[in-house]
This record gives C-alpha cells, structure tokens and sequence, in this order.
C-alpha cells in the first residue's frame, strides 16, 4: 500500500486533526501544514487546526503566513493532551514530541511525516524519509496519489517550500524535488511566488548580518562567526547562508544571544563534514543540535553562561570563546589551522 493511501484510510477514522509545526516553523513545515491539512478536508475532517511555538519572526515566513492567509494558532499544551481515539495529532517537518516542539514527551503521536534525521520515531503512521530534500515533496507525492486537486494557493506555497528548502534546488535536492515542481509549476500562481521570494528585510536583520560579517573567523575553509545579542533569531540562518558563499568558505557557523539562549545556524558545502553531527557532538553535553550534512541548527541554554556576569558585553565575550572552542574542536581544527 503506498503511503498516500495508509495515511487517508487513517485520517478516515477520525473526526478532527491537530497538525503541529515545529518551533519557529518554515516554508517548509508551513507548506506541508497546509498540504495535510487539505488531505484531511477531501476525506472529511471538518474540525482542522495547524499549531505553532516560538516566533514567526523571519521575513520570509511572515510573507509566507500573510500572503497565503494560513490560518495558523500558537501551541497550548492542552489541544495536544486527553485527546479522544478520533481525535488526531500529527507533526509535519519534525517527528519527536519536545525535540523543537512543545508537545510534551509522554504524548503519543498518530502522525509524522519528515525529512529530518531521527530515532526512536512513534507513531501510527510514519513516513520518514532523511535522502528527500524537503518534507514539501512528500506530502505534493500525497496530492498527486490521491488524485486532490491543486488550487494556486496550495501550489505555490508547496512550490516555495521546495525551492526555500532546497536553496533554489542547489542542496540536498534529489529527482523527487524536480518532479514535484514539475507537477506544482502549472497550478502555482508566479505573481504570489515572486512576492514570497522576494520580502523587505527589517534593519535589525541587516545590522546582524553586518555583525556576523566583522566577527567573522576562518581557519582553513571553516568559518565562524557571531552576532552578540540579537532579537532577530532568524538573521542567523541568514547570515550562515551568506557567509558561506565567501570565496574558500566550504562551512559556515553563526551563532548569537536570542533571549535566554545561544542560537546557532550551520551551512556546509564540504563532503568530509556532516554538519548536523558536528553540532550535536560539539553541544551535546551543554545543548541540543541536529540536522543534515549540509545544514543543522542547535540551541544552548545561557544557564551557567549568565551566572558568570550581568554585564552583557562581558557575557558576549565568554559565550563567543567558549562556543567557537567547542566548534573548532568539534571540527578538529586547531589555532594553527
């Protein structure tokens, strides 16, 4: 049985569906959202909800909820808990409860579809595929299978997540992302993809990247780089792209104080490197990380870090020695490299 047909004899059954995104979610879990969400309307769930935790801070992700008027609600643990056997839950574009979400860990879960690496996965039905580009494909590959007609707004949100996930098709991309375009480009409206391509950028946003500019150190074809504190998490990715197009940059690490946490971002073109395991091994024992070859984020909690010092400059200063020692040496790159 193909996995389009397993998930609708399972959505089948139930009476509403609660799809919940990952923290601060992107195009890609947004678009798939909305996918699973159209999936259960054919089969007749009326009651829908898509949930998120965290901020939708990034340009493109604001664009991304605005433009395409997603109806899209913050996470309440209690929508998650005391659920009824019709009652289902589902993740899109991550698959553990409390791993970059809020779902609480003893909740069960009936549904993940993903493309991000994990184990020890639970639930009714589970499609996990780590060699897709993008958790958008997967669920355009339901579309197509069940034959659910394609309206502008679903192409071309799917379209933009494909194309956001797969850094216009130059990462990670695989032949199942250029056939799900090809089956998407003729119901995506281009007017509405140029604008989602194309938002304004907030100042702060710019001055990060500024930051990450100047404090940039390189060791061989690694580069790390900080923004000190920062309320714009989402310049950090965007700074890790940018830098790592630098003429003999192969892997770029940016990292920043976001509230009450070290926030890093991590881009990597170099076939030696898993950049997902780099940060998990190198935060392991201080935070959580994760993410591909070619692309991972984690997270540190300040705890320790702040008990050293009120005085935020000070506070910047540890928190960039200490970080970029242990990403150097989870690289094993020494000063003299």
């Amino acid at each position: 049985m193909r996995p389009a047909t397993e998930l609708e004899n399972l959505l089948g059954e139930a009476e509403s569906l609660t799809i919940v995104c990952h923290n601060n979610p992107d195009p890609d879990c947004l678009a798939s959202a909305l996918a699973l969400g159209r999936i259960a309307a054919a089969v007749g769930i009326d009651e829908r909800r898509i949930l998120y935790s965290g901020e939708i801070s990034h340009q493109q992700n604001r664009s991304f909820v605005n433009l395409l008027e997603m109806d899209i609600q913050e996470f309440d643990a209690a929508d998650v808990t005391d659920r009824e056997s019709s009652e289902l839950l589902a993740f899109v574009d991550h698959s553990i409860p409390g791993s970059n979400n809020r779902v609480p860990e003893d909740i069960s879960v009936d549904i993940v579809i993903d493309h991000h690496p994990a184990e020890d996965i639970a639930a009714r039905f589970i499609d996990h595929r780590v060699e897709i580009g993008a958790t958008a494909t997967i669920l355009t590959e339901y579309l197509r299978d069940l034959d659910i007609e394609l309206d502008g707004r679903l192409a071309t949100a799917l379209l933009f997540a494909i194309r956001r996930e797969t850094l216009g098709f130059l990462r990670g991309v695989t032949p199942d992302e250029y056939g799900a375009a090809g089956f998407l480009t003729a119901a995506a409206d281009s007017d509405l993809l140029r604008q989602l391509s194309s938002p304004s950028i907030s100042g702060a946003t710019v001055d990060a990247i500024a930051d990450a500019i100047g404090n940039r150190t390189v060791r061989g074809s690694v580069l790390i780089s900080h923004v000190g504190r920062t309320p714009e998490r989402d310049a950090l990715p965007q700074a890790a792209d940018y830098l790592a197009t630098l003429e003999g940059v192969d892997t770029a690490i940016v990292f920043g104080i976001v509230e009450d946490t070290i926030q890093l971002s991590a881009r990597s073109t170099d076939s030696r490197v898993n950049i997902g395991d780099v940060l998990s091994e190198s935060l392991s024992d201080v935070g959580s990380a994760g993410g591909h070859r070619e692309m991972a984020g984690g997270e540190v909690p300040l705890g320790i870090f702040a008990d050293y010092t009120s005085d935020d400059t000070v506070l910047v200063d540890i928190v960039e020695q200490v970080i970029s020692a242990r990403l150097f040496a989870g690289l094993n790159l020494s000063e003299e490299n």
